[in-house]
């Protein structure tokens, strides 16, 4: 099989919609442990206490928070470029001898068909996160829980 195919096959064998959604699918998987995570940290922040001045105070009491992140972009590309070609040659040549009484010819042709192929692909992935303050309504409910 040759790259061509490969590559061919490859691309053809996989709709695009499935491969924009397999990617949308690994995009929110990662937001749910990315949002899991923040959420287990908060938590352990509002059991952590500080004692300040005889007074014990919990970090999320004191300021402190987690960084929440979200995915604000992804993107999917693939590139493939191929090209084939093709080449003939036809050549012939004579070759003439001639002796007494006889004449001898000789007749050589040739024929050539080349292919030539060459394949190119590339693909890259690229997802772009930022931070964002923890909800809100999650900060108040842990405030007034303290």
């Amino acid at each position: 099989m040759s790259a061509i195919d490969t590559i061919t096959n490859s691309l053809s064998n996989t709709p695009l919609y499935l491969m924009i959604e397999k990617m949308g699918l690994a995009v929110a998987n990662a937001q749910k442990q990315l949002d899991t995570n923040s959420i287990k940290l908060l938590k352990g922040m509002a059991d952590d206490y500080v004692e300040i001045g005889g007074k014990s105070y919990n970090l999320i009491a004191l300021g402190f928070t987690p960084t929440f992140y979200a995915f604000t972009e992804a993107r999917f590309d693939a590139k493939i470029d191929f090209s084939i070609a093709e080449t003939e040659s036809i050549s012939a040549g004579v070759e003439v001898k001639v002796t007494i009484q006889m004449v001898s010819a000789a007749v050589n042709a040739s024929y050539a068909r080349k292919f030539e192929q060459s394949a190119e692909g590339s693909s890259a992935i690229s997802v772009k996160l930022v931070s964002l303050p923890p909800p809100e309504n999650f900060m108040n409910l842990l405030t007034k829980n303290q």
